[in-house]
């Protein structure tokens, strides 16, 4: 019995060395997007309050889990009467949906797939996978990985519909969001 218990205490130990719960360090991290503007140039922005959390396993260099969730009033555009617009019915009506979730699925290669929801509307997500591939220790002792997401989203199959038609023919904003992801985790202790 004795000897069982050692080699339980050793597996888990030994796993603990190599993989683990890292909680996302939001001042080192970033959730940003861009999207078509009058069909001439792209709007970029970001959300200045999210959470999440990740799994990574050192050993074998992978990906275990994910979950994050956005703060919806913390987009910024860097203009204040858009950031409005956005946070109204017209978009992402954050009365209503006041967050952005998403939740790792799976795994293939560089591509993580992911459910994603937005404006209430859950959708699996195709996204490219960069993980940095080691860990290091902080001048507090603190242990630390990191890993990129990108990809891109129709934001109408999220619900969020709402365009203007302009004279040239064109749209005031285009249908497709690239959203680019940058996290830096903390290993919990």
């Amino acid at each position: 019995m004795q000897i069982k218990t050692v080699v339980l205490a050793a597996l888990f130990s030994a796993e603990s060395l190599f993989g683990g719960t890292y909680n996302v360090d939001p001042v080192h991290s970033n959730v940003a997007f861009k999207v078509r503007h009058m069909m001439i140039s792209n709007v970029k922005g970001q959300f200045d309050k999210f959470s999440g959390s990740f799994e990574y396993d050192e050993k074998t260099k992978t990906l275990k889990s994910l979950t994050g969730k956005v703060d919806v009033n913390s987009i910024n555009t860097k203009n204040s009467m858009r950031d409005a617009d956005l946070k109204s019915a017209n978009f992402f009506d954050v009365v209503k949906y006041p967050s952005i979730s998403f939740k790792l699925t799976k795994i293939d290669g560089d591509t993580a797939y992911g459910q994603l929801t937005i404006h209430g509307v859950t959708k699996e997500v195709k996204m490219e996978l960069d993980l940095s591939g080691q860990t290091i220790t902080d001048p507090w002792g603190n242990t630390r990985t990191g890993l990129s997401l990108s990809g891109k989203i129709n934001r109408k199959d999220f619900g969020l519909k709402y365009n203007k038609l302009l004279e040239t023919g064109g749209v005031m904003v285009g249908d497709e969001v690239k959203i680019s992801v940058e996290l830096e985790g903390v290993l919990a202790k």
